[in-house]
């Protein structure tokens, strides 16, 4: 199919933003929505199968109604990952027969711009709403802390939870905690730096101080959540990968009454001692068919963070592929 259209009203400073430097942007969308595209001034020709065609077209014009302002790196990267994923949720549609859902998701937050950039992160935060205990396993970059803080400032926000407890276990990425200054609150404060950053970027610095202060915040180590029961509280676990599967256990049976869990972690940045078993990969096996629990699993395809990034993760899980094929190939002839 070959679409045709002009982007209006003319303005050469907004087309030049949505275009790039020689056109740059225009050869990252061909690259990424698998279309032909050129133009003559403000008059586009897109050549492609009818769907990508169209959201090209759409892509063009939400962005020259942003470039208004100057268009940043991140500004266009979500917007050729939220295409990419209309996309891929097309072809999910139709291959479920054209259901779609229950429409977009909102979240009750500081961010008015938050929603899912995926189909694998909409699958995500609606599992989230809808079961007890959910998993979302994945690389880097996939979103896993920041939705599911998301959800919980929501449940807050919306009074469906009394509290917040954010948690995750302090474990060594080839340091060690005897060197850095502090006390053990000081020691452990940045590996819970995260989940601070997550909780300003959602509600805003004082209403996180006022949160904290009234007893609605709660940011530990996970050694802390041994012998308690957690009631009316949204809980989750960052970092899972780095815990034994005793500590997995613990946690998991800390969850109370009114109560909601999610466990993020991603399985191939585990730190822990060579030989040791992760809990978060246990979990994985043991409680994948347990009634009530949930578990998403990202891949690359899902990195929203810079593009290099997914390349990235996309090489490593290449090499850990071909390492495992070799390990087979040993074995088999030792």
């Amino acid at each position: 199919m070959i679409l045709r259209f002009s982007l209006e009203p003319a303005d050469n400073t907004r087309l030049a933003r949505v275009c790039g430097s020689l056109d740059a942007h225009l050869r990252d969308i061909e690259a990424r929505l698998g279309v032909k595209l050129s133009r003559r001034e403000a008059q586009f020709r897109v050549e492609g199968p009818k769907p990508a065609a169209e959201r090209t077209r759409g892509l063009l014009e939400s962005l020259y109604e942003r470039a208004r302002r100057p268009l940043s790196p991140e500004t266009l990267e979500l917007a050729l990952v939220e295409a990419g994923a209309d996309a891929a949720g097309a072809r999910a549609r139709q291959a479920d027969g054209g259901h779609s859902g229950d429409g977009p998701l909102v979240l009750r937050t500081r961010r008015a711009d938050l929603s899912a950039r995926t189909p694998r992160q909409l699958q995500y935060l609606q599992q989230i709403l809808s079961h007890d205990i959910t998993f979302g396993l994945g690389p880097a970059g996939t979103g896993k802390t920041f939705l599911a803080v998301a959800c919980a400032v929501d449940a807050l926000e919306r009074s469906a939870v009394q509290r917040i407890v954010l948690t995750r276990p302090a474990v060594e990425a080839g340091e060690r905690l005897g060197f850095l200054p502090g006390d053990l609150t000081q020691k452990v404060d940045p590996y819970l730096r995260p989940l601070y950053d997550a909780l300003y970027d959602l509600m805003g610095f004082d209403r996180v101080t006022k949160a904290f202060e009234k007893g609605q915040l709660e940011v530990a180590p996970l050694a802390f959540m041994r012998g308690r029961t957690l009631n009316h509280a949204f809980v989750i676990l960052d970092e899972a990968q780095n815990t034994t599967p005793e500590q997995m256990k613990m946690f998991l049976t800390r969850i109370g009454f009114g109560s909601r869990c999610v466990v993020t972690g991603d399985t191939s940045q585990i730190d822990l001692p060579r030989g040791m078993t992760s809990g978060l990969v246990e979990a994985e096996q043991v409680l994948a068919r347990v009634k009530g629990i949930a578990m998403t699993r990202f891949t690359s395809a899902d990195v929203v963070r810079h593009p290099l990034v997914a390349r990235i993760v996309e090489a490593y899980e290449a090499q850990a592929k071909k390492t495992a094929k070799q390990a087979v190939k040993q074995a088999k002839t030792s």
